[in-house]
């Protein structure tokens, strides 16, 4: 079973994946916001083929920890993922990880719209390495696929 990542953007939604043996994260692509619906289809049909089992998805509090309303809208789009798709969901801090993702890109040759497209979807391989570390009991590992 794979592990699937979400940072959620005003604009877009940056998905990213385990590997079969989830051992390792890599972006799996962009979804442009639409309605909830439509983004729940989208992202319903990006990670379809790939078992997932859960979905975590970035929590943007406040840098002192607290919540605002960007956390209370992403709380309440991983109700409605959770609902839509049957998958367990679970929040995960994201603050510091676009910085982070963005480090990564520095170097990487691309134009300003491929890598402002890359940083949504490299957000969410953050967000999903950090779960991974800080949840290894719930990695599934060496299935294969």
């Amino acid at each position: 079973m794979a592990i699937a990542a979400l940072d959620l953007g005003r604009r877009r939604i940056g998905v990213a994946v385990t590997d079969a043996a989830s051992m390792g994260a890599h972006p799996l692509g962009i979804v442009e916001r639409r309605t909830l619906k439509q983004d729940l289809e989208a992202i319903a049909a990006m990670i379809r083929d790939r078992r997932v089992s859960t979905i975590v998805v970035g929590l943007p509090l406040n840098m002192d920890g607290s919540e605002g309303p960007a956390a209370r809208g992403a709380r309440r789009f991983a109700a409605g993922l959770a609902d839509a798709l049957g998958v367990s969901v679970e929040m995960f801090d994201e603050r510091l990880t676009s910085f982070e993702a963005r480090d990564r890109l520095a170097d990487m040759p691309a134009s300003k719209g491929a890598r402002k497209t890359g940083l949504d979807a490299l957000a969410a391989v953050v967000i999903l390495e950090g779960w991974m570390q800080a949840h290894p009991d719930k990695v599934p590992r060496g299935d294969g696929g």
